[in-house]
């Protein structure tokens, strides 16, 4: 018998049904179970990690505390485990063909010809084994990117197929997620976009052992029969997961669908304890039931696409409910701030967050709106090109440093407040070059962001190529901007702030990456916190004048 046990989830019928937040889900229960739980993403594209795809592509690219550029869903993972990913959690077909290609550049083939069966399949098995190789957990849950009948997928979808026979039925199951759509002008559900799915799963020689079925109707017991009679599960192995208030309630939709329950049983592991979701449920309740609202607006360049910003939004989600108080997000598109449009796109908020981001598209808005929260007092917290934004604008309206800017916008600017590391400029190859993962942070007393830690020194998760240029740090210093993060090695600025505002912080790291609901980051809660403050001093002073 094997001591870790190995769940894999696949899709069918579209794109987007949301994988990631039932593997999440599930590996919560499992996890709430007392068993040691962990969820890894193969994706099927050919880069070698998503570092260097346009949010527009594919989301935000989260980052793990060992510097892994990953795929989102790592973010959920994370967000509903509390527990680190790594470089192994995230693997792809880039990934996969590069290890081939450089083990057969060493000879390690010895002179065989080098094919998708076996040796691509084979490192997709190693793959998927690495994190049940030591011990460190009961069950590996394995989401298999894209659709079946992809051809992308294809060698995946392989190498589970001989995995689940080499490990053997106890030791191994396939989740298959798929659609049940609702035709309006028929007034019904139908079952065979799922029984087209499953079919084309059974002809790549896998057999679906659980069904979980997206769909926006409840299943009644027929749909349920004719779904196990026709697609080979049986019918307390056909799950319903219908359309949620919020993604937090789906571990709780599987509860009483049963997930893990026969997850357990097809496993041959003990179903007798009941998982504790205690903590999940007070954050579910607060969430749920906030006492007060607040306005924030997020500025960035990529607000069409809200997954560009995963993280950050929920993070805000956290924090809210930490403070008891819902956080209404307004998207906010820098290129179109200016002089003529800021009254009215930020004048109404209660803060504001200005986003990461690379490029200059958009960035003199970034500016703008940096302007006017320290100009208004309006709670301002910048992450990455947030922070440097605010860097930038200081210099340019405090200190007066005409044409002041980061080297990235302007190579050739006069005052290069925000520039290159020195470790990037002899760097030709973008993929996975950046400072990436957990680096750390020496905080001064007496500021804001250390009464946020109540710590001296923190570790957070970076993903950047420019820095705070440490020759203009005097100057901006003496005119107010202080620097109240930096770290020990090296001397880079982590954390501005200034002197004369009521919570206006700038980071150079990504403190979104580590907010989880067990863990809501503490920079989160007390921006949420200042925001909501600032809007009750409003409110004081309206009906003060009435």
């Amino acid at each position: 018998m094997a001591e870790t046990k190995y769940i894999f989830v696949t899709g069918g019928v579209s794109s987007s049904l949301g994988k990631g937040i039932i593997a999440a889900s599930l590996a919560k229960l499992l996890q709430a179970r007392g068993f040691k739980t962990t969820i890894q993403k193969l994706d099927p594209y050919i880069n070698v990690d998503p570092g260097t795809l346009n949010p527009y592509e594919h989301g935000e690219c989260y980052v793990t505390e060992d510097g892994a550029e990953t795929d989102l869903d790592l973010g959920h993972y994370e967000r509903f485990l509390n527990v680190n990913t790594s470089q192994a959690n995230n693997v792809t077909t880039g990934r996969i063909y590069q290890s081939v290609i450089e083990k057969e550049r060493r000879g390690e083939f010895l002179g065989k010809t080098v094919q998708v069966v076996p040796h691509i399949t084979n490192e997709i098995k190693e793959r998927i084994q690495i994190l049940g190789q030591n011990g460190d957990y009961d069950i590996v849950i394995t989401e298999i990117g894209g659709t079946v009948g992809d051809i992308e997928s294809l060698p995946y979808i392989e190498a589970v197929r001989q995995l689940k026979w080499e490990l053997g039925d106890d030791n191994a199951l396939v989740i298959h997620l798929t659609l049940v759509p609702y035709l309006s002008a028929a007034g019904e559900l139908k079952t065979k976009p799922t029984q087209h799915s499953v079919k084309t799963l059974m002809e790549s020689g896998i057999k679906a052992d659980i069904l979980v079925c997206r769909t926006e109707h409840e299943l009644s017991d027929d749909i349920r029969r004719k779904l196990a009679l026709f697609c080979n599960v049986r019918q307390e192995a056909v799950i319903q997961s219908i359309d949620a208030h919020t993604i937090y309630d789906v571990p709780n939709m599987m509860l009483k669908e049963g997930l893990d329950t026969v997850t357990l049983k097809k496993l041959a592991l003990p179903d007798d304890s009941t998982p504790n979701l205690d903590r999940w449920n007070q954050f579910l309740k607060k969430h749920k039931n906030p006492k007060a609202e607040v306005h924030i607006g997020l500025i960035g360049k990529y607000v069409e696409l809200q997954d560009s910003y995963k993280s950050i939004l929920e993070s805000f989600i956290h924090a809210g409910a930490e403070n008891e108080v819902f956080v209404n997000v307004e998207y906010i598109h820098s290129e179109f701030i200016n002089e003529n449009t800021i009254h009215n796109k930020i004048s109404h908020l209660d803060g504001i967050l200005v986003a990461p981001g690379f490029g200059e598209r958009g960035i003199e808005g970034k500016i703008d709106a940096v302007r006017y929260a320290r100009e208004n007092n309006l709670p301002f917290l910048g992450i990455c090109l947030g922070m440097q934004m605010a860097v930038i604008e200081f210099a340019r309206n405090v200190l007066q440093l005409k044409g002041a800017n980061s080297t990235e916008m302007d190579p050739s600017t006069k005052h290069p407040v925000i520039d290159l590391m020195e470790a990037q400029k002899k760097i030709t190859h973008k993929g996975g070059t950046m400072r990436l993962g957990a680096w750390d942070c020496k905080l001064k007393k007496k500021s804001i962001i250390r009464d946020v830690y109540q710590t001296d020194e923190i570790k957070e998760r970076h993903r950047h190529r420019y820095e705070y240029n440490n020759k203009y740090k005097e100057q901006l210093e003496n005119a107010g901007m202080s620097s109240t993060g930096i770290n020990p090695e090296t001397g880079l600025v982590e954390v501005i702030e200034l002197e004369d505002h009521p919570w206006f912080v700038g980071v150079q790291y990504h403190p979104e990456y580590k907010s989880t609901v067990a863990s809501p980051h503490p920079l989160f809660v007390a921006f949420v916190k200042a925001a909501n403050e600032h809007a009750q001093k409003n409110k004081n002073a309206k009906m003060a004048q009435k």
